[in-house]
């Protein structure tokens, strides 16, 4: 009886999935027209455009729904020669590189077309041309220097914030707490929006940009979550508590600023970036708040400075590594899951945040908590706006 039993649990998982399959092959069988309803049109996504010594060279993606194939290649609307790699035909989701021997002049804008067999145009417009950089020397130090301006320096500041915060009462020591809350929240939102931005404009429709956000976002704030859980379940001790919510603010915020590198590093590849000195001064003043979001579980411990310290490193080093990736190998699907990772685990730290601080005396729920949530998202609003 019982392997009748188990025979049957087995044929009521596999019957479906055999039905189902059937139905897929009666629809695909060569020669079936039973959907041959319309033409299916081609879509042709070019995906960036760089600018190297008399070339423009284009990446372009067969986002349609069959195979095609690319004719020719314009510059402005003048038609000229190219060579496409690696091939002119180009199969469905697949890359191509268009190169295009053409003497452009910096700071002037151009539309790069390509036109398929078809006679189908498909075109990308450049406000200001300006020379792609090279992963030489120079410019992966001029990329780690921006990281580190962006990233690392405005953490490490706000780690300095720890001796004050460890001579607050309880009372001030709980606004802190949901000002970090508040700060987290507000750079969960930013990454999402900054996610749907890359992916309107850069993100081929075919991905479904919005739904592949939702469900990084949700399943990275779920993982992190069990993940987070287990961690701290293991250990009863408040220290490892703490130092164990500060290690998963650290995390989160090196997600986020990972994203964050991926966007600079993407935009000085194509000139949309002034390097500035206030730019660089606005990201400074508004990362620093960073440093502040994960020291503050610490403030009634007493961790070790190399900890402290290892904490901010975590937590700023990822700018780095997203310049360097976004400006020699951008990827706007990258950016976009990086920036919904980022987002889910800065969500995840905020509940954690609230669970942590839910176990103190004063009730999570009170004036000060939410005058700390509003504050934190006012200080980076206003911080961004330097921005």
């Amino acid at each position: 009886m019982e392997t009748v039993s188990s025979a049957r649990f087995a044929a009521s998982a596999i019957i479906p999935l055999v039905i189902l399959a059937g139905m897929i092959a009666f629809v695909l069988w060569p020669g079936n027209s039973i959907l041959n309803i319309g033409i299916p049109l081609p879509d042709v996504t070019i995906e960036r455009i760089e600018f190297h010594d008399r070339l423009i060279v284009a990446y372009i993606r067969n986002t349609g729904p069959e195979t095609v194939s690319i004719a020719q290649a314009d510059v402005n609307d003048r038609i000229l020669p190219a060579a496409i790699e690696p091939s002119k035909t180009i199969e469905r989701l697949a890359e191509a590189k268009v190169v295009i021997p053409f003497d452009w002049i910096a700071g002037q804008p151009y539309e790069v077309g390509v036109t398929t067999s078809d006679g189908t145009r498909f075109s990308k417009a450049v406000a200001a041309a300006a020379p792609t950089p090279l992963p030489d020397a120079g410019q992966v130090s001029l990329m780690t220097l921006i990281g580190t301006y962006v990233g690392v320096i405005p953490v490490l500041i706000g780690l300095l914030w720890l001796p004050f915060l460890k001579r607050l009462s309880n009372s001030s020591y709980m606004f802190f707490i949901s000002f970090t809350a508040g700060l987290l929240i507000f750079l969960g939102i930013d990454a999402l929006v900054e996610a749907n931005e890359i992916s309107v404009e850069n993100l081929a429709g075919v991905f479904k940009g919005p739904m592949l956000i939702a469900a990084v976002t949700v399943v990275s704030f779920l993982v992190l979550v069990y993940v987070s859980e287990r961690l701290v379940s293991r250990t009863k001790r408040q220290l490892a508590s703490s130092f164990a919510i500060a290690t998963m603010i650290a995390v989160g915020i090196g997600l986020h600023n990972l994203g964050e590198g991926l966007a600079i590093g993407s935009a000085m590849l194509i000139g949309e970036v002034a390097l500035s000195t206030f730019l660089i001064v606005g990201f400074t003043i508004h990362n620093s708040t960073e440093g502040l979001a994960i020291v503050s579980p610490l403030a009634r411990e007493r961790p070790k400075i190399i900890r402290v310290i290892a904490l901010g490193l975590i937590a700023g080093v990822p700018a780095i590594i997203g310049t360097w990736i976004g400006g020699f190998t951008p990827s706007p699907l990258a950016s976009t899951v990086f920036l919904s990772v980022g987002a889910g685990a800065v969500f995840q730290v905020v509940y954690a945040i609230f669970k942590f601080a839910g176990k103190s005396s004063e009730h999570f729920r009170s004036g000060n908590v939410i005058a700390g949530v509003s504050a934190g998202m006012l200080v980076m609003y206003l911080t961004a706006l330097l921005i």
